[in-house]
């Protein structure tokens, strides 16, 4: 019943324009309505996972205002209820008493997003909140960190987000992290739950007695519920309105558009790749690990990661992935990397792709990271159980990248590495266009339209267009030259191969 009421709550918006705010209260009291939590955990994930996510998802004008206003909604409901007291009286505090109010307040902050009263001047400290997502972190927070730490080096950033940020963060010394605990599933308080710990770390930072020297940035994060819920006063807030569409150039990815946005907020142009700081300790393990299996006559090293985050619209399938991995093999001399995922279901897929890639004769291995000895082969399949920062640091001695549109294609960009992204589960080009990867090396976007039906394409023809656009000669691994820095650069193209 959730998912419905949440799929015609879409139809009635999309394809009529009208908001239903009986469909969005139905799935907000369901939420809330039993002592079981599996049950308000479906009534959640509809509201969040189908309504919520669509309309952010589409970076469209409309779909921005309307998550505005369901979110107000849903913030409203809850702040009525006897567990959200406390939400009420923060929100008091703000001067925030209605639902009209907060969707005002977000309106006008996002129409004013890239015009600034007064900028960001020298402050002794800026607060960024991280957008929780890592490859989001990596296409965004990473940019703004180094642009940054070039205008202001005297200032301290502090970056607010999950525990995860370490890995990608941690070998960065001009950051410090505060971390918390953000619940991307769960019932409807608990993922309100974590404001209050922003709120307090915010709090925390500026002092008892603020003097107007600490500044908040926030890149549209889910920690704010995308700016609706307030941080502190708006003077000492600045909003980066990710989804905005007539201010920026409507080709640009998500890392110049930061850029630009930068430009306006720093009043100085300027330049930053993506970045990911990773400890030396992890570089060295997979460092070592390349090595070896480079000196035992392997040719190319390439990365491979399917994994969604949950998301099975951005995935193709089990057939397409099975062809992809035995045409990486073909030669003999090409050792594939492959990411065994996070959770149970990324952790089965992979484990049915290494019995395919062996039933077809080719030498497959299983590893976790840091166990690489004995690993001698010149040429086949090694799936890998890592964390985050561990393939990171495996896809920085890779000769190139090819996933799904997910984190580790950002990973991947970021370290210089030849991306290859396989772009499913949205039709939308400006979707796609903001979140390709973006680096010093070449880049590029497979899309597969997975929504049309009858399906327009099949497994060889994705795998086709993977191999036409690689290099025709693999090379051993060479590090690219820093591009040149410029208000709008140009992602290299590399050679097409000819048939």
């Amino acid at each position: 019943m959730a998912r419905q009421i949440a799929l015609s709550f879409l139809d009635r918006y999309l394809y009529s324009d009208r908001y239903e705010p009986e469909y969005i209260q139905a799935l907000c009291e369901m939420t809330t309505a039993f002592a079981d939590p599996s049950l308000t955990a479906c009534a959640a994930d509809a509201l969040f996972g189908i309504v919520i996510e669509s309309l952010c998802d589409d970076f469209e004008e409309l779909q921005t205002r309307t998550y505005n206003r369901v979110m107000s909604q849903v913030i409203t409901f809850c702040r009525h209820l006897p567990a959200g007291a406390a939400l009420d009286r923060r929100l008091n505090q703000f001067g925030l008493r209605a639902e009209a109010d907060l969707l005002t307040r977000i309106e006008e902050l996002r129409e004013r997003s890239d015009t600034f009263a007064h900028n960001l001047g020298r402050p002794r400290k800026v607060v960024l909140l991280s957008r929780v997502t890592v490859g989001a972190d990596v296409a965004v927070s990473s940019v703004i960190v180094q642009r940054l730490r070039a205008a202001l080096p005297e200032t301290d950033i502090v970056l607010v987000g999950s525990p995860g940020l370490a890995r990608i963060f941690g070998g960065c010394e001009h950051v410090r992290l505060v971390t918390l605990d953000y619940p991307r599933r769960g019932g409807l308080l608990a993922r309100f739950e974590c404001w209050h710990a922003v709120l307090d770390a915010v709090a925390t930072e500026m002092g008892p007695r603020p003097d107007g020297q600490v500044a908040v940035i926030d890149p549209d994060s889910r920690l704010s519920q995308l700016g609706v819920l307030p941080l502190t006063d708006d003077r000492h807030y600045f909003f980066f309105n990710t989804r905005a569409w007539a201010a920026y150039p409507p080709k640009i990815s998500m890392a110049e558009m930061t850029n630009h946005w930068l430009d306006s907020l720093l009043g100085a142009p300027g330049y930053a790749h993506p970045k990911v700081w990773l400890k030396p300790a992890v570089r060295n393990v997979a460092r070592q690990a390349a090595a070896v299996l480079r000196n035992h006559g392997c040719r190319r090293v390439v990365a491979v990661n399917l994994g969604v985050g949950g998301n099975s619209r951005k995935r193709v399938g089990p057939d397409f992935e099975k062809t992809l991995l035995l045409s990486l093999l073909q030669d003999g001399r090409t050792v594939v990397l492959l990411d065994k995922g996070a959770g149970a279901d990324e952790a089965r897929q992979t484990a049915r792709l290494l019995r395919a890639v062996r039933a077809k004769g080719h030498p497959v291995e299983s590893r976790r990271f840091g166990a690489f000895e004995g690993l001698t082969m010149r040429g086949g399949l090694v799936g890998l159980r890592c964390a985050i920062d561990e393939v990171a640091a495996l896809i920085a001695e890779c000769d190139e990248f090819i996933g799904y549109d997910s984190a580790c294609q950002h990973i991947s960009a970021a370290l210089g590495v030849p991306t290859y992204t396989v772009f499913a589960g949205s039709n939308n080009p400006r979707f796609v266009r903001r979140w390709r990867a973006c680096g010093p090396a070449a880049s590029e976007i497979i899309h597969v339209d997975t929504i049309s039906h009858p399906r327009l394409f099949d497994e060889e023809d994705i795998v086709v267009r993977l191999t036409d656009r690689k290099p025709a000669v693999p090379a051993r691994k060479t590090r690219a030259r820093p591009a040149a820095k410029s208000a709008t650069p140009r992602t290299a193209k590399p050679k097409r191969r000819t048939a």
